[in-house]
């Protein structure tokens, strides 16, 4: 198992800024693929960012990209989703997971681990 606990969600106004994060435990996170994903009210998940396991490579959904930042700190067994100019429609709650064999990172079913959310809410 991979605890994955997220924190940093809550109510900001348009052309807003918030980071989340997302801690676990365990010597082997520096090995784990990790993405972001969101959930808004009465829709499907949805890919939002992902990053390697090696800290460089990086993915990003259109809708966000430009945005967003992913970044991870394997010292800190934490990765991060600094999200920027935010937009009423970013409005979700908001899961990161993580996966050590995952490569389709954009693909949620790659992901083994997922976390219980954090809640996102962007006012107009």
């Amino acid at each position: 198992q991979v605890p994955l606990v997220e924190s940093g969600g809550g109510l900001v106004q348009a052309g807003g800024s918030l980071r989340l994060s997302c801690a676990t435990s365990g010597r082997t996170f520096r090995s784990y693929a990790m993405g972001w994903f969101r959930q808004a009210p009465g829709k499907e998940r949805e890919f939002a960012a992902a990053i390697e396991w090696n800290g460089v490579t990086t993915y990003y959904a259109d809708s966000v990209k430009g945005r967003f930042t992913v970044s991870r700190d394997n010292a800190k067994n934490t990765v991060y989703l600094q999200m920027n100019s935010l937009k009423p429609e970013d409005t979700a709650v908001y899961y990161c997971a993580a996966d050590l064999k995952a490569s389709r990172l954009r693909v949620g079913k790659e992901y083994e681990y997922w976390g219980q959310g954090t809640e996102v809410t962007v006012s107009s």
